[in-house]
């Protein structure tokens, strides 16, 4: 029996949640969608490495509930925050144009370090934040981008930090709570899963200092006047006057400021972030296992925030993204896939479809080897229920949030033709446009393509597949000349087989026409009627034909699939090849 979406479409079940919430916090605010109090959402991004596909999680669960909140009528922000005022913490691996030299940057403001070399851009924030505002165009996520750098640099915090170093006090006694807890025991029973690991490993944000020291705790932290690092400690704060003296762990620099003047610092994470949560009214804000743990910044936040006069957000767990054949992602490691990298082989709706099926407390993985075939084939289906009406609910919702936002649908392949036949052709014509049309027309010559256009962008997402996932030695080679050993070799039988396959080329060439005989020719050396049903014997048959068909086509005994390789091949050549 179907389910209905309220029970099943994880997206509505939070907008109620967020709308609600959002109406609670302001009693007596007209109640119609116009006229409500504008809804805050948030995420947060760190533009420390290369920004994958994990991350991505941390905007695309707000953004899909947000947008089911427009397209009810109300007012919605989406804030990202970038967090480029973060320390620099490490040196991730395998970043072009970065070397060893880059650790002398450690402690230094994310955007006061240089962009890797080779990069158009100011510093090493921007050139990070720069492919992931790209991607997040091309996906159609509607959001107010907030630099962190801008925000303290600015002042716009300065009455935050100044409140919170006046109740430190307070907020030392809620962090003390969390500070005498022993950690969990080491010993394991099993092996950790993929969110246990992500959850013992943290990331920068979630293990950050929480201010705490031998002069006391205090949850602001200086960037050096000296070497513009943050190996600081604040010795001495008076609250009347807001003179802070400072001394620098890395160069020995030591300062006074008056803390109503001054703005290179920052409050510490664990403060930060609930301040944040008032500041900006956020309603909703998901977080990483991470920050979600017990004495995690998530909790601990939700403790925090009353002093700044704040409510913590709906805050749900989002679990691990992975990828097919590729270890857990860590932005540290290099060579991980970004939202950029994904949409060089997939189209947006695919993407985002990937993040609106499952909860956010599911991990799922996204394709990079031939599993992409199966979710296109898949995705492919599911449009095709929605259009004849019979989609469930939930899968039919999933749907609509991965084409469209509200404020209208994305752009798409005017003719979707099936990505594992686009692969195969572009695979067997090393993308020669020529050859490529000539094929695309032939699998349906009642309705041809007639321009490369009309398949556009998946073909050339497909094209991006082949050419950048694939190996080589997986690549389509067709064979120049005919296998003549192998063909003297074979027997009456499978010469017959060959014979009628060649005889039946013209009457039968398209993709369908095409299916039909290579699946046909087994049964009919069998005594059988070319639509006769399959049995297991003959399912061997079948198997051992493909198998040789292979072999004399491209020297394997696999490939793409016969009917489009025998497409792509051209009925003349495939007679040379298949000549006994």
């Amino acid at each position: 029996m179907a389910q209905s979406s309220t029970e099943t479409d994880w997206v509505s079940r939070f907008a109620d949640d967020v709308i609600a919430e959002s109406e609670r916090r302001a009693p007596g605010a007209a109640k119609s969608p116009a006229e409500a109090p504008v809804v805050v959402v948030a995420s947060g991004l760190s533009p420390s490495g290369p920004i994958h596909l994990g991350n991505l999680r941390e905007v695309m669960t707000p953004h899909l509930v947000a947008d089911e909140i427009r397209r009810r009528g109300y007012t919605v922000r989406h804030l990202i925050s970038w967090d480029d005022y973060d320390r620099y913490r490490k040196v991730p691996n395998g970043v072009p144009g970065v070397d060893e030299s880059w650790n002398e940057h450690i402690g230094r403001p994310l955007t006061s370090v240089p962009a890797p070399v080779g990069s158009s851009y100011p510093n090493w924030a921007e050139h990070f934040k720069a492919a992931m505002i790209e991607a997040l165009a091309e996906l159609g996520v509607e959001y107010d981008g907030i630099s962190q750098t801008e925000q303290y640099t600015s002042g716009v915090y300065r009455e935050q930090v100044l409140h919170a170093m006046k109740h430190r006090g307070d907020i030392d006694a809620i962090l003390a709570q969390y500070r005498t807890k022993k950690a969990p025991g080491k010993k394991a029973q099993k092996p950790l899963d993929e969110a246990e690991v992500e959850a013992a490993e943290g990331s920068g944000a979630a293990a950050e200092d929480d201010g705490t020291g031998s002069t006391g705790y205090f949850p602001y932290k200086p960037y050096c006047g000296g070497c513009g690092k943050d190996f600081t400690v604040v010795t001495a704060y008076d609250d009347d006057t807001t003179e802070l003296t400072y001394t620098c762990s890395a160069c020995a620099f030591s300062e006074t400021v008056r803390l109503s003047e001054f703005n290179r610092g920052k409050l510490v994470w664990k403060v930060d972030w609930p301040m944040r949560w008032a500041y900006e009214g956020v309603v909703f804000e998901p977080s990483g296992v991470d920050h979600s743990s017990p004495g995690s910044s998530f909790q601990v936040g939700g403790q925090i925030v009353s002093i700044f006069d704040g409510v913590q957000p709906i805050g749900p767990m989002y679990a691990f993204v992975g990828i097919s054949g590729m270890a857990k992602m860590s932005s540290s490691k290099g060579g991980v896939p970004t939202a950029a990298d994904a949409l060089q082989i997939m189209e947006p709706q695919l993407l985002r479809w990937l993040y609106a099926r499952r909860r956010p407390n599911q991990s799922f993985k996204i394709a990079f080897d031939q599993e992409i075939q199966r979710l296109y084939d898949e995705w492919d289906k599911l449009e095709a229920k929605v259009a004849d009406g019979s989609a469930l609910p939930a899968d039919a919702a999933a749907h609509s949030r991965a084409a469209r936002t509200a404020s209208g649908e994305l752009p798409r392949t005017a003719r979707p033709l099936p990505y594992r036949t686009l692969a195969s052709v572009v695979d067997v014509t090393a993308g020669h446009e020529d050859q490529t049309l000539r094929i695309l027309s032939e699998l349906d010559p009642a309705n041809p393509v007639t321009s490369l256009d009309e398949v556009r962008p998946r073909l050339d997402r497909a094209e991006n597949w082949i050419t950048t996932q694939v190996p080589a030695d997986q690549r389509t080679l067709v064979r120049e000349e005919p296998d003549t050993e192998l063909l003297a070799s074979l027997d009456a039988e499978a010469r017959e087989s060959l014979r009628l396959l060649v005889e039946g080329l013209d009457s039968h060439w398209s993709l369908d026409g095409l299916t039909t005989l290579v699946y046909g020719v087994p049964k009919v050396m069998a005594g059988l009627a070319p639509d006769a049903k399959p049995t297991p014997e003959l399912k061997v048959a079948q198997r051992s034909f493909f198998a040789l068909l292979y072999k004399l086509l491209v020297s394997r005994e696999t490939g793409p699939r016969l009917p489009t390789l025998l497409l792509a091949v051209g009925a003349e050549r495939v007679r040379k090849l298949l000549a006994a």
